[in-house]
């Protein structure tokens, strides 16, 4: 139980932004598993799409220009 959001904050990146192997596969498999949904808008959809991006290249996971497209 952390006191401040800042410790928080702390603890839940060393619990979620780490390195390892797993978080990178499964960070693998949201990416190459992702797709929109009829009924979301596409600004949604964007959205999830860099922040999934984001999420791994935070976890230094190179992800090819054409993979991306």
């Amino acid at each position: 139980m952390e006191k401040t959001s800042s410790t928080l904050w702390k603890r839940l990146e060393t619990l979620y932004a780490t390195k390892s192997l797993p978080n990178c596969l499964v960070l693998k498999q949201c990416l190459f598993m992702f797709c929109i949904n009829e009924s979301e808008l596409l600004r949604d959809h964007i959205s999830q799409f860099i922040t999934l991006l984001n999420d791994l290249k935070n976890v230094e996971v190179h992800i090819d220009d054409e993979d991306q497209a």
